[in-house]
């Protein structure tokens, strides 16, 4: 069975989720054979860790993880990497890969070039 992780940074303040939990909610929507999870760098809950173990506990046994970064910073380039071969190592049952950062995609760029056209009245 596939799933997804969404990988976002974390932060003190909950409301920081948010958006995160609305973008799961409307992955979940759109594709609901296709279990979602959140998952967090820091400071917030579950870890990239527990989003595996609990989907690989529902029976997915392939696993795309999407980064919700802007970009390719020192979280995704350093820390991530070494996230991702340790659930490699505690899940070998499960396949894991990763995508590149969101931000990193020409369509996520043009949507916001696209938000910021309508919020000047173009």
């Amino acid at each position: 069975m596939k799933a997804m992780i969404l990988f976002g940074h974390g932060a003190r303040d909950s409301r920081w989720r948010e958006p995160f939990d609305r973008l799961a909610a409307l992955w979940q929507e759109q594709h609901p054979s296709i279990p979602v999870e959140l998952a967090f760098l820091e400071m917030m809950q579950p870890s990239l860790e527990e989003a595996v173990a609990s989907l690989s506990a529902k029976g997915a046994t392939e696993l795309t993880i999407v980064p919700v970064f802007f970009g390719q910073g020192g979280h995704l380039r350093n820390d991530f990497p070494v996230l991702l071969e340790e659930c490699r190592g505690k899940f070998p049952n499960v396949q894991l890969s990763a995508t590149p950062a969101v931000g990193e995609d020409l369509a996520v760029l043009q949507a916001i070039v696209d938000f910021g056209s309508r919020n000047i009245g173009l």
